[in-house]
């Protein structure tokens, strides 16, 4: 054997070895994500009626990008929030009414997405239509973004009403003119939501559920939500006429990080 023929020898050897060693990083890191506890749900396995449109899957949403952690447009709860969610469809089916989610569990990786975000002052591509009248200096200051999330903890979720049957939306382009989440719902970007006087995660005190300038249609839309979830357990976030947490929580100190993927779930549906 020649010295060059050994020393190629070595060579592939020594390559082969590296790329097993990387191979077996690469599975030990798929692996060790973390999973849901077992009472974890997706939603569809308890209602496949509740309508679905994961903003944070999207760029359409206030930092204009996937959001870290999301990687199927999926909503996840704990069961007792999910049955509750099925309980508040059968009640407004009858009227000609469905529920729609923007977001459910959260992971934490997700929420970090959102601070890095907040931190960085120079990234305001979505400013013309989630937080027009907001300085991004006052962020955390206002309460709009915060590094801890109920959603992480499973049992929050973001929500609004759709008039059936369905209208077809059409998604988002990025780049395209932004229109202030709080104008006339005819010229703020299209939902099939019933009017709420507001755009969803709209960055505004317009948001607050019981804000005295929201009145007739409007209001009477966000009444109807509010009551019907409440009258099953839930909570509405003042601030956010879109937020409601079902209580008690099945885990209300714990923020859980596993991705938002049918792979999290004990149990698929």
């Amino acid at each position: 054997m020649t010295r060059l023929t050994a020393a190629v020898r070595a060579l592939v050897t020594t390559l082969a070895a590296l790329l097993a060693v990387s191979a077996a990083s690469a599975s030990a890191t798929a692996t060790s994500e973390p999973k849901a506890p077992k009472d974890f749900v997706a939603l569809r396995s308890v209602d496949r009626t509740i309508l679905q449109e994961m903003r944070y899957f999207t760029p359409h949403n206030f930092v204009g990008e996937r959001i870290d952690g999301y990687r199927e447009p999926l909503c996840i709860l704990t069961r007792p929030a999910a049955e509750a969610l099925h309980k508040a469809q059968r009640q407004l089916l009858p009227q000609g009414y469905s529920l729609k989610v923007y977001d459910c569990y959260r992971p934490q990786r997700a929420v970090d997405h959102f601070v890095r975000w907040a931190k960085d002052l120079d990234d305001q591509r979505m400013k013309d239509e989630f937080y027009p009248n907001v300085d991004k200096t006052r962020l955390f200051e206002d309460g709009y973004i915060a590094e801890k999330s109920g959603h992480s903890r499973g049992s929050t979720m973001d929500l609004t009403i759709v008039k059936l049957p369905a209208k077809p939306t059409r998604p988002y382009v990025p780049g395209e003119p932004l229109v202030p989440c709080f104008a006339p719902q005819g010229e703020r970007f299209p939902d099939n939501s019933v009017d709420m006087g507001t755009g969803y995660d709209c960055f505004d005190t317009l948001s607050h559920t019981l804000d005295p300038r929201i009145q007739g249609e409007q209001r009477a839309n966000r009444l109807l939500l509010k009551d019907t979830l409440e009258g099953l357990g839930f909570v509405n976030l003042a601030e956010e006429w879109w937020h409601f947490t079902f209580k008690p929580e099945a885990y209300p100190d714990t923020y859980f990080d596993f991705p938002v993927s049918a792979k999290s779930l004990v149990t698929s549906y």
